[in-house]
C-alpha cells in the first residue's frame, strides 16, 4: 500500500482507495514522472486540496480538469495560483462571472486558499500534470481516485 500524506479528516475515508492496485500503479507512475520530468504541482502540494478543506468542512466542490501546466502556476488547488502569479484566463472568467452575478470586484490575486478555508473543495480530476503538457496524467488512475472522493461526499 502506498503511503499518502493527506489530511487526517480524509485519510480514514479514503484508506480503501489507497489499498487498491490502481492506486499503487498511479503512485509508481507519478514518482517516476517526478524523477524524469518536470511535473506540477510540487510534490508536497499534490494533496493540498484536502489539507486546505477538511472533509467535515466541505460544503461545495469545484472540479477542474488538471493542474496548470506552466511554471509556478499550480498550487494544488484547482483554478488557483500563488499570490503574485498572473491570473490565468480560466480563473479570470470565473471571477468575471462572480462579478456579474454578485457584484464582487475581481480580486488582485488568484490564490483561492481563502475559498478552501470556507469549505470549497478545489479538486482537479487529475492531481498532477507534466510541464507544458495538459492532460498528460489523465487515464493513469487519478480519475478513479477523485471519483472515490466525490462518492465520499
Amino acid at each position: 500500500m502506498a503511503r499518502v500524506n493527506i489530511a487526517p479528516s480524509w485519510q480514514a475515508r479514503l484508506l480503501a482507495e489507497f489499498e487498491k492496485p490502481y492506486f499503487d500503479e498511479l503512485i509508481a507512475f507519478v514518482k517516476a514522472e517526478y524523477q524524469q520530468q518536470t511535473v506540477y504541482p510540487p510534490g508536497p502540494e499534490i494533496f493540498k486540496a484536502f489539507d486546505a478543506c477538511p472533509f467535515e468542512q466541505t460544503r461545495v466542490v469545484i472540479i477542474g480538469q488538471d493542474p496548470y501546466h506552466g511554471a509556478g502556476q499550480a498550487n494544488g488547488l484547482c483554478f488557483s495560483v500563488r499570490d503574485g502569479v498572473r491570473i490565468p484566463p480560466s480563473l479570470v472568467n470565473i471571477f468575471k462571472e462572480i462579478q456579474t452575478d454578485l457584484g464582487k470586484p475581481i480580486p488582485a490575486s488568484g490564490n483561492l486558499e481563502r475559498w478552501a478555508r470556507q469549505g470549497v473543495l478545489l479538486l482537479n480530476a487529475t492531481l498532477t500534470v507534466r510541464a507544458s503538457t495538459p492532460g498528460s496524467h489523465q487515464k493513469r488512475g487519478w480519475e478513479s481516485f477523485t471519483d472515490a472522493v466525490i462518492r465520499q461526499l
